[in-house]
């Protein structure tokens, strides 16, 4: 399929949604979540958004899937264009190393997550959000619309109720964290949030547009600003380190560029000053990672020569 939109990345999407072909036979879909676990592995989705609003994409770039962790990186921009640098205090920078979801970290951390990004330190940034908004899923809903432009950006229902059926981890890991007094809403409350706030269904072309604040160092669509040239830059360098679980390393090493994934099948990419990147593919590695979709950004950093390296 041709690559559709404007831009001066179509001819590259066009290869890469080609070559990686293949790999859409690799890895499967999540099966812990039972909404996700019927996904066909065998879709593939890519758009690369410019930092003026230029966008296009290739294959599925228009097709809502579940965004599950990409919405960790919008709460994250939210808590510090709020609140600044107090977030860090309960929550720490440094790649894990371990499953998203472990307990033994923390327990052994004294109930301070390694980093934002894994589940603990995601179900802490909502919690401030949470405190700081008093309805955290809505403003990253909220965020989302207004930096892509779609008003049709919305919580799956069935699908946040799949994931509380399924989330007594989160829910240990989020009383563990209380029992330490870092965690300030009720677990139930928080844990209905997050699960709400990971049902969120957007399409590659609406990610890339929304993460285009972070290649375009803090400001947003309308010109306003979001975060300060530095809070983009912490943003990024933690997506960098930590943005893909505990294959965080070799991300950075195939890639090179600051990277979130989630275990939907996407992936969301910033080059900064040049462009912000999606990449949808539900056949997921034992890391969580979209088997094709690491592949494409590796592709993508290979044909274009960008990165931040």
């Amino acid at each position: 399929m041709t690559a559709a939109g404007t831009g001066r990345f179509g001819a590259v999407l066009d290869r890469i949604e080609e070559e990686t072909a293949a790999l859409r036979e690799r890895g499967g879909p999540a099966d812990y979540i039972p909404l996700l676990a019927g996904a066909d592995p065998r879709r593939f989705g890519m758009a690369v958004a410019e930092p003026d609003g230029t966008v296009c994409g290739v294959g599925d770039w228009r097709q809502p899937f579940s965004t599950q962790s990409l919405t960790k990186v919008f709460a994250l921009a939210l808590v510090l264009s709020l609140d600044g640098e107090r977030i860090w205090r309960g929550v720490g920078r440094e790649p894990s190393g371990n499953p998203f979801n472990s307990l033994v970290q923390l327990e052994y951390e004294n109930g301070v997550p390694r980093n934002p990004f894994i589940n603990a330190g995601a179900l802490v940034v909502t919690d401030r959000l949470q405190t700081l908004t008093g309805d955290a899923a809505g403003r990253i809903r909220e965020l989302l619309r207004a930096e892509s432009g779609n008003p049709a950006i919305d919580f799956v229902p069935a699908i946040a109720a799949s994931e509380a059926a399924h989330g007594d981890r989160n829910a240990a890991l989020a009383h563990l964290m209380a029992s330490y007094g870092n965690i300030t809403n009720p677990v139930p409350d928080l844990l209905a949030a997050y699960f709400q706030q990971c049902s969120i269904e957007a399409s590659c072309a609406d990610l890339a547009l929304a993460a285009g604040f972070l290649a375009r160092h803090g400001i947003r669509t309308d010109g306003s600003v979001l975060l300060t040239r530095s809070q983009a830059k912490q943003v990024n360098a933690v997506m960098l380190t930590c943005g893909t679980y505990d294959a965080a390393g070799d991300f950075a090493y195939r890639v090179g560029l600051p990277g979130k994934s989630g275990v939907g099948g996407g992936i969301i990419a910033v080059v900064p000053g040049v462009c912000a990147l999606c990449v949808w593919s539900p056949g997921l590695d034992r890391r969580g990672n979209s088997v094709a979709g690491v592949a494409a950004l590796d592709r993508f950093t290979t044909l274009t020569g960008l990165s931040v390296f």
